[in-house]
């Protein structure tokens, strides 16, 4: 009977675990980087988080939609002449492969890095926040965004993680 009781007090614990999917384009290095260090992070603030990271490329539409919390990265790129783009893996996924994609009310964040130099500093981070809300995702905390080298910036990723963290925990409290 004790084992019993004691499987069925595990049970909430099980239940309880969260899924961070994160979807990140990085060709340089730089928003690799701050997701490995946004991964670091999470695992020493939390034991219930399963987290699950994917390159852009890599991704398909319907795996936008897996997980408890969608997390979508992107360095700003300067491309085709205009300024202030996504890296143009992320801007494929989302504007050609997953373009018709209903997020359904999915706990987003996202990360946009970004080079002071330009007029448009970190727009990958607008990008991203757009694509979210007009596909019906929901923000959960305020973006992050990295200006320049992110190495030394480590803190600032670990203080967004753990605000990202206690604004993905479900509603009850449990």
């Amino acid at each position: 009977m004790n084992n019993t009781a004691n499987a069925a007090e595990a049970v909430p614990h099980f239940i309880q675990r969260r899924v961070l999917h994160i979807v990140f384009a990085s060709t340089s290095g730089h928003t690799e980087y701050v997701v490995d260090a946004l991964i670091d992070s999470l695992k020493s603030v939390t034991s219930g988080w399963e987290i699950e990271e994917t390159l852009a490329e890599k991704t398909q539409p319907q795996d936008l939609l897996s997980g408890d919390v969608l997390l979508l990265a992107s360095a700003t790129w300067n491309t085709g002449g205009i300024e202030g783009q996504l890296n143009p893996h992320m801007w494929v996924l989302l504007h050609d492969k997953a373009k018709t994609l209903d997020l359904a009310g999915k706990p987003c964040a996202c990360i946009g890095l970004g080079d002071h130099r330009y007029f448009y500093t970190a727009r990958a981070a607008d990008h991203l926040q757009h694509y979210v809300k007009a596909h019906h995702g929901r923000l959960i905390v305020p973006t992050l965004k990295i200006i320049d080298e992110p190495y030394g910036q480590e803190e600032a990723v670990r203080v967004w993680g753990k605000q990202l963290v206690d604004a993905s925990k479900p509603a009850d409290g449990c």
